[in-house]
């Protein structure tokens, strides 16, 4: 049985005594949705209060929330608590609910995959770190993986939490896997069952990407297109994809007519630090320009009868959107 590490208790407990941060109210719709990832507990954080001035109803952790980057429990304890006690974040955290998922740092190594030794324990530090609850189905089985609907019927909002870790074979082996046939068996029902009319599909690395040399689903080419046909062939409304990793931020966009709409792949990269010598890099889906400081990204849903508008940012640590895309769904 899994035991909450005495650290990270004890820091929780101090900073986070205000509030449950996960959220508990999932009727209301949601209207305005914050995101990013790369977020080292040691640098300054200044980026927290900037994204608290657009009071987001969601703030959706895209990955590497930390880096823990060990294979010692206690040192990944004290990296979590680190990020807890940064007072940018810990009053951030008591005024808007918290989803996420996670990446290979806070996994716990730089491209670690599913032979990572203590993943089992991590899991649960990751859980504890979001404030997701005992009762919850990502408590009770193997993988960060889950989903979330928000919103009444016809404005329904699910966010879906891949975990491209867990279960990953890695980039180099033989037989390339990156979901696990238990994730892809509930990603199916989810996707067969769902009601909602925008679905937020989160993955630590890029899903449309495909030309750089990084991590990213183009190096696992069988689920990617997997995780294309099920959007397609479940007909799912409203399909956007938030991802990190890459210390960039960028939009990618794919025309598949088996579709039938554009599907975009929102990065926002670079809470902390960012990859400020970045000069070019190939992308046949991109669109608009890339973003190398920091930022974050911002969903904005304007919802009628009819249809619901999502204006998709990238900003910056002035405020400023740096790219901007709209998409226009029917509900």
């Amino acid at each position: 049985m899994h035991r909450t590490p005495a650290i990270l208790t004890v820091i929780a407990t101090l900073v986070g005594s205000l509030k449950a941060y996960h959220p508990t109210n999932f009727d209301n719709r949601l209207e305005v949705i914050a995101f990013g990832s790369c977020n080292r507990q040691h640098l300054p954080q200044p980026l927290w209060p900037v994204i608290a001035s657009h009071k987001p109803d969601l703030w959706i952790w895209a990955g590497d929330n930390i880096y823990g980057d060990s294979e010692d429990p206690k040192i990944i304890e004290q990296r979590y608590a680190i990020q807890l006690a940064n007072p940018n974040y810990a009053a951030f955290r008591t005024q808007h609910p918290i989803v996420g998922t996670w990446d290979d740092h806070d996994y716990g190594w730089n491209d670690a995959n599913k032979d990572y030794p203590i993943k089992h324990l991590t899991q649960q530090m990751a859980l504890d770190f979001m404030d997701v609850p005992s009762n919850d189905p990502r408590r009770s089985r193997e993988g960060i993986y889950g989903s979330y609907d928000f919103g009444p019927e016809g404005q329904r909002v699910k966010v879906i939490l891949l975990d491209g870790r867990y279960f990953s074979t890695g980039k180099q082996a033989t037989s390339l896997e990156l979901l696990g046939d238990e994730q892809k068996n509930w990603l199916k029902k989810e996707l067969e069952n769902s009601t909602a009319q925008i679905h937020l599909f989160v993955s630590g690395i890029q899903i449309l990407s495909e030309d750089h040399r990084w991590d990213s689903w183009a190096r696992y080419p069988a689920d990617r297109e997997w995780l294309l046909s099920q959007i397609a062939e479940n007909k799912i409304p409203g399909a956007i994809i938030l991802s990190g990793d890459r210390h960039i931020h960028e939009f990618s966009v794919l025309e598949d007519e088996r579709i039938g709409y554009p599907l975009l792949d929102a990065t926002s990269s670079g809470l902390t630090h960012s990859w400020k010598k970045f000069k070019r890099e190939p992308n046949r889906h991109r669109v608009g320009e890339v973003h190398k400081d920091l930022g974050f990204g911002l969903l904005t849903l304007d919802w009628s009868e009819s249809s619901c508008k999502v204006t998709v940012q990238i900003c910056d640590l002035e405020n400023q959107p740096v790219n901007e895309l709209i998409v226009n769904f029917n509900n």
